[in-house]
């Protein structure tokens, strides 16, 4: 897996979580500084935030 920082520029927050790459502003913040193994941990996680975020945004009413 690949420790790019995964920002795609689309920097909204829903509570503290980015909903362009899933991270928290805490993981974003200190990105630099995490090796590679905690970035891999993050990315993971990031991962699962969006799908989890994506599921919310689909059960949401339209109007």
């Amino acid at each position: 897996m690949s420790t790019k920082d995964p920002c795609i520029s689309i920097c909204k927050f829903d509570d503290d979580i980015c909903r362009g790459c899933g991270r928290s502003k805490r993981e974003i913040k200190s990105w630099k500084k995490m090796d590679k193994d905690e970035k891999r941990a993050v990315l993971a996680a990031s991962a699962a935030r969006l799908k989890d975020l994506k599921k919310a945004a689909g059960r949401r009413k339209k109007k």
